[in-house]
């Protein structure tokens, strides 16, 4: 399956995730959906975040051009909030998942779509 493939189905497909975007641990989009662009200066946050949780709770999270703030970080998962809607982010070995839901989705839902897209990922090596 392509990553393309992942977004559309996986992600976007479900009909708890509004955007999403998979990019690369060493840097690079490898798939998003339209509309959703991440800068680079952002990817490079989104990257880094997991090494900086303390920066990351602190001052939240940009995707693109709108902030949310950090719910909770750890070395696998960022959930933001913004208002009513939320992100979900999910590092895998090779890869970082970076979605959006809005409501009136919850994110439960969300979490449960993008978490085991992440295991999915994670038990093919990637």
């Amino acid at each position: 399956m392509s990553w393309q493939a992942y977004v559309d189905t996986n992600l976007l497909g479900s009909g708890h995730v509004r955007k999403a975007a998979i990019l690369g641990r060493q840097g690079g989009v490898w798939a998003t959906s339209s509309g959703f662009t991440l800068s680079s200066d952002e990817q490079k946050a989104v990257i880094h975040a997991f090494e900086n949780q303390d920066q990351v709770q602190a001052s939240g999270i940009r995707l693109a051009g709108e902030k949310y703030f950090t719910l909770s970080v750890n070395e696998r998962s960022i959930y933001g909030k913004k208002g009513a809607n939320g992100c979900v982010i999910v590092r895998t070995k090779q890869a970082i998942l970076v979605t959006v839901y809005e409501a009136p989705t919850q994110a439960s839902e969300a979490t449960v779509v993008v978490e085991g897209l992440a295991d999915y990922l994670i038990g093919v090596g990637y």
